[in-house]
């Protein structure tokens, strides 16, 4: 998979509501009702992730939010699959 360039990454956010690319991985914190959802949410996470084969940077977990971070280490930054990604996970409920 082929890295993106800078230019091709932030056109591709503008279509996804609170990413942002920075350190060449794209991220959003995510804001969750309670605890049971952040956790709820976090499952859902690692769900998408497990069927692309493809896993995050990092998430970090926190009461009522989930940051994620996302970038392809084979490819030294962010690919097309850490955009698709990013748009899957804006269809998991908070």
């Amino acid at each position: 998979m082929e890295k993106l360039t800078a230019s091709q990454i932030l056109e591709a956010l503008k279509g996804l509501k609170g990413w942002h690319y920075e350190n060449g991985s794209i991220k959003k914190t995510f804001k969750t009702k309670n605890y049971p959802a952040t956790m709820g949410f976090v499952a859902s996470v690692g769900g998408f992730c497990q069927r692309r084969n493809h896993h995050p940077d990092y998430v970090l977990m926190k009461f009522k939010e989930v940051e994620v971070s996302f970038s392809t280490h084979s490819a030294g930054g962010v690919t097309q699959i850490d955009i698709d990604i990013a748009g899957d996970l804006e269809h998991i409920p908070l």
